[in-house]
């Protein structure tokens, strides 16, 4: 499982690349509920890579705020790969960000289907929306080992990301 302290080292080595290449992320959070968001900003002086987070955990915040599309809410449901990929466009469009992460998952311990388990969880991270890599991964554990493992593959995912 992942630790307080494996976040919050995940945590500063995002920070510290967003910092040396002049970025500043979103979140766009839904089973994680802003952990990511939390994880980034628990070290003073983060308003200077930091631009903000939005948790959006209905599919109305989705919409209203990101620009979800209900066809991709009604096709593919919440967790999928067009509705993350749409959280990271609808995120840098109302931010002005450079750079936006989005995770829309099932942590449980209710709500899982044979195609979608529990522990299924899809991650979007990009600078524009022809610019974004969706992956998805599949955690095991309980509700809280669901969104740590979550939360830290997001900061890892986005920090390989940018070194690319």
């Amino acid at each position: 499982m992942s630790t307080n302290e494996d976040l919050a080292e995940a945590g500063e080595n995002l920070s510290a690349v967003l910092q040396s290449q002049g970025q500043m992320i979103i979140t766009a959070e839904s089973c994680t509920g802003g952990w990511i968001a939390k994880a980034l900003t628990d070290k003073a002086g983060s308003s200077a890579y930091v631009h903000g987070g939005l948790v959006t955990y209905s599919n109305d915040m989705k919409k209203a705020l990101l620009g979800v599309s209900q066809q991709s809410l009604d096709e593919q449901g919440a967790v999928s790969e067009p509705v993350v990929r749409e959280m990271v466009a609808g995120a840098l469009k109302a931010t002005g960000a450079s750079i936006a992460v989005a995770v829309s998952g099932i942590a449980g311990p209710a709500g899982g289907t044979r195609e979608k388990p529990v522990g299924t969880v899809w991650f979007a991270w990009g600078r524009t929306p022809d610019d974004t890599k969706a992956v998805r991964q599949v955690f095991s554990g309980d509700r809280d080992a669901v969104r740590r493992q979550a939360v830290l593959f997001a900061l890892e995912g986005v920090r390989r990301f940018l070194l690319d």
